[in-house]
């Protein structure tokens, strides 16, 4: 049974009864509102990720040849890390390291396979979910920093930064960036009650961001809104929507830095801020601190083809290695080495190159594909490997360039016989 729904004037087939396109909607939506309570294991994350896994593999999912890249790559990937693991194997934290890897390379193909079909309406659920789940985090976020919950402190802050429900707050912060980008695209473009609803969402999640104290998220929502919001007005397909977009934004930006005015005036935030603004921070600086560690790891890594193993890095540093590709190599060797920023700087010269391209879900595209960068870009100072949304992103990517170019494809076609 199947029924094609129609969008932009181009027949796109779902290979689903009109329930079972339904409840697989409804999982998507699942997925992204679980990703916003990790600091348990197993997370309700993953539970929600195999369920969802199991129901469209049931009711029917295909794996497209456009998608082989990715599958091969990720299996490489992680074979690098298991074979430079085979040593520490009888450990528990790095058999768990593994296994999560494998994991999330699973992860990353399920959500290829999901968003390449249907793409507009599980984008859009997709979406729905992240933000439902990013203001659970928000919220839960604020209320610990501001001792609004009893006893609720330990729990939802980790020195005196709040983390609401993950574990770290740079985490936190980062993950809440993709859900504030989908608000903002509201805040910029839809009617006034729908925009009004989104600047709440948003000015909530940004201030949730804030209170996490991380560096990297602060640059991040604001290079990759700025980021985001360009691309809207380049593909913008009218003079007043690129004119309601640049004013809009103008606004946003203006009532945020009355927000941060506002809430520097807190002794508390503004120490907390200028402490963590400084960019003479003592574990980035020095021969062993995080800039000096790339440089002697990159070094120890071209003399060692299988690497150290996975978690072995603090054996001969003060820290872990802060940056995703030189943990590739130290974790997995050569093989993982070449293949991790392979995959990823393949899929973001991939996706800048269907920025322009005409779908249903450009919109969305624009906010995953701006998000994705600003984590690549992150990853240069921090461990990204086993960030769920990093490799839900990353699937997504591929899926929706895999739909675009189906879409394409039939547009040609139903131009041609036109």
């Amino acid at each position: 049974m199947a029924y094609a729904a129609t969008a932009g004037g181009i027949k796109i087939t779902a290979p689903a009864a009109p329930g079972v396109l339904a409840l697989q909607r409804a999982l998507m939506w699942l997925v992204g509102a679980s990703g916003a309570i990790v600091f348990i294991e197993p997370s309700p994350y993953e539970i929600a990720t195999l369920l969802a896994t199991v129901a469209f593999f049931a009711t029917g999912l295909r794996l497209r040849l456009v998608l082989m890249p990715l599958v091969l790559a990720l299996v490489l990937l992680n074979v690098g890390y298991t074979i430079s693991a085979i040593p520490l194997l009888d450990r528990s934290e790095v058999a768990s390291w593994i296994a999560t890897s494998w994991y999330m390379a699973v992860t990353v193909v399920f959500f290829a396979m999901v968003t390449a079909e249907d793409t507009a309406a599980r984008l859009d659920m997709l979406r729905r979910g992240l933000v439902a789940g990013a203001m659970v985090a928000s919220l839960s976020a604020i209320a610990g920093y501001f001792h609004l919950v009893p006893g609720g402190d330990d729990l939802l802050t980790l020195y005196g930064r709040a983390r609401g429900t993950f574990k770290d707050p740079n985490v936190l912060g980062a993950f809440l960036i993709l859900p504030a980008l989908f608000a903002l695209q509201s805040v910029v473009s839809d009617k006034l009650p729908k925009a009004f609803r989104n600047v709440i969402a948003f000015g909530v999640m940004s201030l949730a961001i804030l209170l996490a104290f991380s560096r990297a998220a602060w640059g991040g929502l604001i290079l990759t809104a700025a980021f985001m919001l360009a691309l809207m007005v380049l593909t913008s397909r009218t003079n007043a929507q690129r004119s309601r977009i640049i004013i809009m934004a103008i606004v946003a930006l203006v009532l945020g830095l009355a927000l941060i005015a506002v809430l520097l005036s807190f002794d508390s935030i503004a120490e907390m801020f200028k402490q963590r603004a400084s960019f003479d921070q003592s574990y980035d600086e020095g021969r062993f601190g995080r800039f000096g560690r790339h440089i002697l790891g990159a070094e120890m890594a071209l003399d060692l083809p299988f690497g150290i193993g996975p978690l072995q890095f603090h054996r001969f540093f003060p820290e872990d290695t802060h940056n995703s590709y030189l943990n590739a190599f130290m974790s997995g060797g050569w093989l993982s080495g070449v293949c991790y920023p392979a995959l990823v700087f393949t899929t973001v010269i991939t996706g800048f190159r269907h920025i322009f391209v005409r779908v249903p879900w450009q919109r969305a595209y624009l906010a995953v594909f701006s998000a994705f960068v600003g984590t690549v870009g992150e990853s240069f100072v921090i461990d990204t490997d086993h960030w769920r949304h990093f490799w839900m992103m990353l699937g997504a990517m591929w899926g929706m360039i895999a739909a675009a170019q189906a879409y394409k494809i039939t547009a040609s076609d139903d131009a041609s016989s036109a």
